[in-house]
């Protein structure tokens, strides 16, 4: 696998150099981009039921029955904290806009806390599985690199078949993902930086390999719910020409509010959280609280429209 990880690094390379987005991606129209994120919410829905499954084979019936409460009740919780912009005049707009924000983080927060309150924090539960040293969690290994260079090298050129079908998968999730998130409603102004996404998404898929770990893509910061969350109303002027004059109209548009920081602090995030001690925290919650999560992502993405 190290190897082919490797391969598909410097395949984003190249794909990056050549500014491959501009000659593949062209043909990419409004229904492909609804088509997937069709499977994407498919996939949540499938990874939510997978999440109920294994808390029906490893707990009681008690358990499992309030798994699925859990599951239910993030996800219904957080669909109705995300409408809380609209409950005007209740509350503050600021205190609405940030419900509304965070909707998901406040759900996972209420439903780790629910269990640990009164008959429930007898109940048995599966949580994360998370490593308590820092050490690699497989007992075959001692070092957090793996010794990719004592393969053959017959089998470190067959790597690249596969290398090159990570690298056309990636490449394709990625570049579609960051385009739903740029389409004329959202309004952006800046332009996407598609090659240098390409290149630290490769440099990413090459380290992962080095460290015998699955390649990690992680797409939140290009998600419509992130995009959605940044969504904000501004006053623009628009000039027109009626009969010889000139008229000028304010009218309130719908953009999202292009920065740095929100996906800074994602990245800071899960750098925290993967380190101790907040991975402790991390593994208090529930796997039906994470299948709650993607029932949540699936919905949110079937309504974004």
């Amino acid at each position: 696998m190290a190897w082919s990880l490797i391969h598909a690094g410097w395949m984003h390379y190249v794909l990056a150099v050549f500014n491959a987005h501009d000659w593949t991606m062209r043909y990419v129209t409004t229904f492909t981009t609804e088509v997937f994120s069709l499977l994407n919410s498919i996939i949540y829905f499938h990874k939510a039921i997978q999440e109920l499954q294994r808390a029906h084979n490893g707990l009681s019936f008690a358990a499992f029955l309030y798994a699925i409460i859990g599951a239910v009740g993030t996800m219904l919780l957080a669909i109705f904290l995300s409408t809380a912009e609209s409950w005007k005049p209740l509350f503050h707009r600021q205190i609405r806009m940030g419900l509304t924000e965070y909707a998901a983080a406040i759900s996972i927060i209420v439903f780790i806390a629910l269990p640990h309150i009164g008959e429930l924090e007898s109940l048995d539960k599966l949580t994360l599985q998370v490593s308590t040293s820092f050490r690699p969690t497989s007992p075959d290994r001692s070092v957090f690199f793996v010794q990719f260079w004592h393969l053959d090298v017959t089998w470190i050129f067959a790597a690249i078949i596969p290398g090159l079908i990570i690298t056309i998968l990636f490449f394709f999730d990625h570049e579609v993902s960051s385009i739903i998130c740029t389409i004329d409603r959202y309004g952006t102004k800046k332009p996407g930086g598609f090659a240098w996404d390409i290149v630290l998404l490769g440099t990413t898929t090459a380290i992962c390999g080095m460290l015998g770990i699955p390649p990690a893509n992680g797409l939140l910061p290009q998600a419509p719910l992130h995009s959605e969350s940044l969504m904000h109303t501004e006053k623009q002027e628009v000039r027109s020409v009626v009969d010889g004059e000139e008229k000028i109209e304010v009218k309130e548009v719908r953009r999202v509010y292009e920065q740095r920081w929100s996906t800074f602090l994602h990245a800071g995030a899960i750098l925290a959280f993967v380190s101790p001690p907040l991975q402790h925290v991390l593994g208090l919650t529930p796997t039906s609280v994470l299948a709650g999560l993607f029932l949540f992502m699936g919905e949110q993405s079937l309504s974004v429209k």
